[in-house]
């Protein structure tokens, strides 16, 4: 991944990326920052950071997994917005370069949301999809 212009970090070899400098593969969007930095909050551990992977299966083909994570490898993507980290580790962000990660609160409830523009479909709940 040495085409991306990331910044390593010396406790890991974990390459990090602010969200709004045009530089991460992934942004992250306000919503989505408030919403890690409160489960993080909640969890008490300050070192967590909202891990996303993308893995075979579901009904599309490939689906999305959220984890809370206080690990980091040398080969995750860090990506940093208003004090809230989300992980991706160097497989799974290919498959969601150029994608949002949102935060969504509205009547159906409330959920992380990844707008992915190499997504050709994906199912009705959103965590699956098909390149």
């Amino acid at each position: 991944m040495t085409d991306l212009p990331t910044q390593t970090s010396p406790q890991n070899g974990a390459q990090t990326a602010p969200a709004d400098a045009g530089a991460a593969p992934v942004t992250v969007s306000a919503s989505a920052a408030r919403r890690v930095r409160t489960i993080v909050a909640q969890d008490g551990n300050p070192a967590m950071a909202l891990r996303i992977s993308v893995s075979g299966g579901g009904c599309s083909g490939f689906q999305y997994g959220f984890t809370l994570d206080d690990a980091e490898t040398a080969d995750d993507i860090v990506i940093e917005r208003d004090g809230a980290r989300v992980v991706i580790d160097t497989v799974s962000v290919e498959y969601l370069r150029g994608a949002e990660i949102d935060f969504i609160e509205d009547l159906t409830g409330a959920y992380f949301k990844i707008a992915n523009p190499q997504a050709s479909s994906s199912c009705g709940c959103g965590n699956s999809f098909a390149i």
